[in-house]
């Protein structure tokens, strides 16, 4: 019974054991690779740790200098004047490396916080729609701030603090070997037993570091979608239900602080106590060794002087840990988030493409998402000659939105191929590719800025003449010049201060001044009212003239006077042709579908 039962304990041991080394591996890594996000700063950083060794020297020097304070100037008054200087200019040493160590590791630190954001950022928008789909607004946002924050606060404080207590405890540890090892190893027989429990405890604080991200994230999740849907949570009266919701998280969040901070608050006291002990050891083989006149008293309250001054960074060094491991547990979700690679990836010899001079071709084109076993489209093969409009209507899911979103690859087709002028669109670069398409889709997305600034999207140093001409194209100059400041007024976030038919004619205006061969459009007047759409469909013929156009169609009017009109239906292309060929198919999809859609209307009206 029993040896079952000791190999199982051994087992057991060795399971932590080894969990132990994969977390201090993995610990080193993560470290190595922030480390690298300061190499263009090496040299600030070497001159850091010089002035960090300089204000633990210094520190040292000054408990050393206790032995003839005591012993030359307070019993035989002599030397005052040397020693005088020399204290006065350690003071001095000690405030100017102290103040050098602090601005050269903070600045260090925030270049690297700086570099890792803007990598981190810079990974996020790379990505495929496919990454985006899988994780919301709000944790992406909690990584790029409270994560890297986490990091930001130990690289450019705690950095700082751990290298010059390091030094300083380095420096006074010396300083007690100098004037009696004996006695030193005495007073320090306690300190690897008052760091078990800082690294007993680094784990657990590292995991409720963890535990306290995610919680940051809920919140962060929770606030953008109340905010995002404000309209929504004021219109069911959900204030109450939301603002209970976020108290959870909140309580939730607090509670894993605290035990954090438990944690924490629990290591100092214990250092205290094993300082007491030692203290108590030296007093007493101390006085032993005076009398036995083998250490004189200025030597003695030397090393007492050094040994109280080493448990005060001693206790700060040990505070520092819970900042080191909470940044550690942020660098983990920092890195995995980079390691995770979706993104849409240009061939080693990809091409520039020319503008679209022929045609588009879609040839025998099937999807599907990478976590669905099921094709959204399944051979769907079509042409779209230079010039044309073709439309795409068909019931909600049947592939409408997904069908374009192949063209300027913003996720690649599964089987199939998609040409321009019969080069397959996966052999241009991905700049090229997308500079040759315009889009103007239901959601119409604008920015937090000026109605000029929104018009000129995507390009540099566009004359206002020309801004002006594509707002009058597309009928928004007029609503323009009755804002506040014109075209420079701010339009807020997603154009808030504007109605929907002025966003739509805003997003017209943009894809004018782009001037794309190509173009796309996604159920563009799909959420207007009458007057809103006539004025957004006159816009739009504008834009549509002289380009090859995919119109993704709810309302089937809108598509009457398309050259082609496909007919999908469950990923399928079901039937092709004019809007009067396909009336006169009997029992059509298409005339079904009319013929519904027009009764609904009938019955409206």
């Amino acid at each position: 019974m029993i040896r079952p039962s000791s190999g199982r304990g051994r087992k057991s041991w060795k399971r932590k054991l080894d969990g132990f080394r994969s977390e201090i591996r993995a610990g080193l890594r993560d470290l190595r690779r922030l480390f690298g996000y300061t190499r263009h700063h090496r040299g600030a950083l070497l001159l850091s740790l010089l002035a960090t060794a300089g204000y633990g020297a210094a520190s040292a020097l000054l408990a050393y200098m206790i032995e003839p304070i005591f012993n030359d100037v307070l019993i035989n008054s002599v030397n005052v004047a040397w020693v005088s200087v020399v204290v006065l200019v350690l003071y001095i040493v000690k405030g100017v490396s102290s103040y050098l160590a602090t601005t050269l590791v903070a600045s260090v630190g925030h270049h690297a916080v700086k570099n890792l954001r803007i990598a981190l950022y810079e990974h996020i928008l790379q990505q495929s729609f496919r990454f985006l789909s899988r994780r919301s607004t709000g944790s992406l946002m909690s990584h790029i701030t409270n994560d890297v924050e986490k990091i930001q606060s130990a690289v450019s404080d705690a950095a700082c603090d751990l290298l010059k207590e390091s030094f300083t405890v380095i420096g006074l540890a010396f300083v007690l070997f100098y004037h009696d090892w004996k006695l030193a190893f005495l007073a320090l027989f306690g300190m690897p037993l008052a760091f078990y429990p800082l690294v007993l405890l680094g784990r657990r604080l590292r995991a409720s570091s963890d535990t306290s991200l995610r919680r940051w994230r809920s919140i962060s999740e929770i606030m953008q979608e109340t905010i995002s849907g404000f309209r929504i949570v004021k219109a069911f009266a959900m204030e109450g239900f939301e603002i209970e919701r976020f108290r959870r998280a909140a309580s939730r969040l607090f509670h894993v602080n605290m035990r954090i901070t438990r944690w924490t608050a629990v290591l100092p006291p214990i250092m205290e106590a094993f300082g007491g002990l030692a203290l108590v050891a030296a007093l007493f083989y101390g006085s032993h060794q005076i009398q036995a006149q083998r250490l004189t008293p200025g030597a003695f309250t030397s090393f007492i002087a050094a040994l109280f001054l080493m448990y005060t960074p001693i206790k700060r060094l040990s505070r520092l840990n819970a900042t080191l491991q909470g940044a550690l547990a942020a660098g983990t979700r920092i890195f995995e988030l980079l390691d995770t690679h979706q993104e849409v990836h240009e061939v080693p010899d990809a091409i520039q493409f020319a503008a679209m001079r022929r045609e588009i071709e879609y040839r025998d084109v099937s999807f599907r998402y990478a976590d669905s076993s099921c094709n959204i489209l399944r051979g769907v093969s079509f042409k779209a000659r230079s010039g044309e409009i073709v439309a795409i209507v068909g019931t909600s899911g049947a592939g409408k939105t997904t069908l374009v979103n192949l063209l300027p690859r913003f996720y690649d087709v599964t089987e199939g191929a998609i040409l321009i002028d019969g080069e397959d669109v996966r052999r241009a670069t991905l700049m090229s590719l997308r500079a040759q398409v315009g889009l103007v889709t239901q959601e119409t997305v604008l920015f937090n800025d000026t109605v000029r600034a929104n018009i000129a999207y995507g390009l540099k140093d566009v004359d206002a003449t020309k801004i002006e001409c594509a707002a009058r194209a597309a009928f928004a100059h007029d609503f323009i010049l009755a804002l506040p400041r014109r075209y420079d007024t701010v339009i807020g976030e997603r154009g808030c201060r504007l109605s929907g038919g002025q966003r739509q004619r805003i997003a017209i205006a943009r894809a004018l001044l782009k001037d794309p061969p190509v173009l796309i459009l996604d159920e563009a007047t799909s959420s207007l009212d009458l007057e809103s759409e006539r004025l957004v469909q006159q816009a739009l013929l504008n834009l549509m003239q002289g380009r090859t156009t995919l119109v993704v169609a709810h309302r089937l009017a809108t598509v009457r006077n398309a050259d082609r009109i496909l007919v999908l239906d469950r990923g399928e292309i079901r039937e092709m042709g004019s809007h009067e060929e396909l009336l006169r198919k009997p029992g059509g999809l298409y005339s079904r579908l009319h013929e519904l859609q027009f009764s609904a209307e009938g019955l409206a009206v």
